[in-house]
């Protein structure tokens, strides 16, 4: 089971004496660490790359089960409990699967054997996943994370951009690649995670993976089955090629806010500072289960998973479908669960509904319960309770399979109440974590015994951290009574910089090594940092989308009529978007007049102000702004959900638009704040509790 390392809660991390430059701060380190950051697996300094910790793992616990996963019984159309392989299992199957990719390279597509080169991954996070990743780690090659999320654009992108010839695929996604196969020119071979070997069912039929094979033969693209790659390498075995350190790993894209991803190169040195930094907060063992269902194209996911291999843990994956994410976790019974905001926040409510909101006996009851804890843990008395824990949260305990130690959230902020709540409900520690794909995740993270919300902690062990000078936003490092600023992170785990892009890489990464983050913060008088604001008008959703709303603004804007101006909201604690629009009356009059059955009339002010209060009306503007919203090819989370209709237009002179006539955001959101809140208390109102 995880342990932790006891530090002081009340100086938790120092600024180093004598850094302080004019415009920054000094650089804040973890106080136990203050001499000099963290920069290899301190137990383990022998081990430099992330093929070292993979095989250092195999020889220690090659007989232990590894990888989890719950097959699909085709017959009777129902999942099994979890089949595990061992590390030595994995180890002999990513030696063969890496052989067959480097013979299907060379021998069978005729390429150089002499050049580095990037195999694209494309799934949810299963065995063969891990297997495809530890193989390019094994052939120094470069593995690439391929998402769904990003969208189709973004994936044809990402398979040009770092020239990609070779993509492991869940069987879901081939059909796409295969109908564009035109857009991508480098593609050359697919390698199905599923098996491909499937019986016809009547005779002289077509079966579909011969339809696939036949379909790619067509478009110039050899498709192939995990199995096959597999049985190939162990006809044409090849020995293992170590990568050295400073190599790149893995490209890890960005979602993006505007334009293409960006392409972070990620070194093995990358990989290894993030997994000694976590080990000196969070001491995993070789008891310890993982759930994973973080996505594996975030880089968070990667190493939360690479943190339970080193320590001999099991990782098992669950099934896909996050609506099933429980079920898995029940049967599994991990007691290492990480999570995103979006998710907790549901079991979260689920919970509350069961608990302190439950009518008659058991709400009082809960009520009392969670009251009692709720006074411990602002005490710093801890999350147990031995009378209420007995009488209830025992019980509670069991909606994650009753052995879950450590809950661990990042991506985004989660709410302080949310918090504190799943603390003293699971009785377990839960972390916010902070970080970046750019910093492999790994830049704060609050104490194991930490019982003040609200914050990201402290710097990690392998992380210095200073705040810098952010003037035209009113951000100075000598604000009073903390300092605040840009956070700038530097340390072994910040990546090299981005792909073929050396402007954003300059941008981001200065000459001293300090990764700008965009993010601005403060840091308290216990050497806790806190997230205030972006330097710039983006966002992330609760559920970690990136949002820049002047673009979704200009989309809108430009395709719907009924709009004169608008402001798109969002809140990193809420997982929609909602919008202020003050309509155009001469579009939105007749528009409303068909809809609300009146006769109102240009310049009837009194008139057209009824009409925007009408909520069939904003209802209607709504579904208006969702067509424009395809029409500009907006990904999902990029629709408002509600609209909210003003004739109180931004102007200069109200303060809600600049002299050059840009919104002044932060005084548009105040002006509206009682109709913001109006809109996220509906859309909660009305959306029934999703299925967990």
């Amino acid at each position: 089971m995880p342990s932790f390392k006891a530090y002081n809660l009340e100086k938790q991390s120092v600024e180093v004496p004598g850094t302080r430059t004019p415009g920054a701060t000094g650089y804040y380190r973890h106080a136990a660490f203050a001499d000099g950051i963290v920069r290899n697996i301190r137990e383990a300094p022998q081990l430099k790359t992330f093929y070292d910790v993979w095989q250092n793992s195999v020889t220690l616990y090659a007989d232990n089960d590894f990888l989890g996963h719950r097959p699909f019984n085709t017959v009777a159309q129902t999942y099994g409990g979890y089949t595990w392989e061992t590390y030595r299992q994995i180890n002999q199957r990513v030696s063969a699967f890496g052989s067959g990719i480097m013979h299907l390279n060379e021998v069978i597509l005729g390429n150089d054997q002499l050049n580095r080169w990037s195999l694209g991954i494309w799934s949810h996070g299963r065995p063969e996943w891990f297997i495809s990743e530890m193989s390019c780690n094994t052939y120094n090659l470069v593995s690439v994370a391929l998402y769904d999320t990003l969208g189709p654009d973004a994936v044809e992108y990402i398979i040009n951009h770092a020239e990609i010839q070779i993509v492991v695929s869940s069987a879901n996604h081939i059909a796409s690649m295969l109908e564009n196969a035109d857009k991508l020119p480098k593609l050359k071979a697919i390698i199905s995670m599923d098996s491909l070997h499937d019986t016809v069912p009547v005779p002289g039929a077509t079966s579909a993976s011969q339809v696939l094979r036949a379909w790619g033969a067509q478009k110039g693209i050899k498709v192939y089955d995990f199995n096959e790659i597999e049985s190939l390498g162990r006809d044409f075995p090849r020995k293992h090629i170590p990568p050295h350190e400073d190599e790149v790993a893995s490209l890890c894209y960005t979602s993006g806010t505007t334009g293409q991803p960006k392409g972070a190169m990620l070194t093995h040195k990358n990989f290894v500072a993030a997994l000694g930094s976590n080990r000196e907060g969070m001491i995993l063992t070789s008891d310890d289960v993982l759930i994973s269902f973080l996505p594996l194209a975030h880089i968070m996911g990667r190493v939360v998973d690479s943190c339970v291999m080193y320590a001999g843990g099991k990782i098992g994956y669950f099934r896909g479908d996050i609506l099933l994410l429980l079920e898995d976790v029940a049967e599994l019974r991990p007691t290492f669960f990480p999570a995103v905001p979006r998710l907790l926040n549901r079991i979260y409510a689920k919970l509350v509904a069961s608990t302190i909101e439950a009518p008659g006996l058991v709400g009082a009851l809960a009520r009392r319960g969670v009251a009692a804890k709720m006074a411990n843990l602002a005490a710093g008395k801890g999350v147990h309770h031995a009378l209420w824990d007995r009488l209830l949260f025992n019980k509670v305990k069991m909606a994650l399979g009753g052995r879950v130690q450590v809950i661990l959230t990042g991506s985004a902020p989660i709410a302080k109440e949310v918090l504190s709540f799943l603390r003293i409900a699971f009785g377990c520690v839960v972390l916010e974590g902070y970080g970046s794909t750019e910093g492999m995740a790994t830049a704060t993270i609050t104490m194991a015994d930490e019982y003040i919300p609200g914050h990201i902690g402290c710097p990690r062990a392998g992380c210095e951290i200073r705040l810098v000078d952010v003037p035209e936003m009113n951000y100075h490092s000598t604000d009073q009574p903390y300092p605040r600023g840009e956070i700038c992170i530097r340390g072994d785990a910040v990546f090299k910089g981005y792909y073929k892009d050396e402007k954003n890489t300059k941008e981001t990464i200065d000459s001293e090594g300090w990764l700008a983050t965009g993010d601005i913060g403060f840091v308290d008088n216990r050497g806790c940092f806190t997230i205030i604001d972006r330097k710039k008008n983006i966002f992330k959703l609760a559920q970690g989308e990136y949002i820049a709303p002047e673009k979704i603004e200009n989309v809108l804007g430009a395709r719907c009529n009924l709009v004169q101006q608008i402001y798109v909201h969002g809140d990193s604690l809420e997982s929609t978007l909602v919008s202020v629009v003050i309509p155009e009356p001469e579009t939105f009059v007749p528009f409303a007049n068909s809809i609300a059955g009146t006769s109102v009339i240009l310049g009837d002010l009194e008139g057209i102000s009824k009409l925007c209060k009408d909520p069939k009306i904003r209802a209607a503007v709504t579904k208006e702004l969702e067509k424009a919203g395809k029409a500009g090819a907006l990904r999902g989370f990029e629709f408002v959900k509600r609209v909210h209709l003003s004739t109180d237009a931004f102007s200069v002179d109200n303060g809600m638009m600049t002299p050059t006539f840009k919104v002044r955001r932060p005084q548009v959101a105040e002006y509206f704040k009682e109709h913001i809140k109006a809109m996220y208390e509906d859309i909660h109102n009305s959306t029934p509790a999703a299925k967990l």
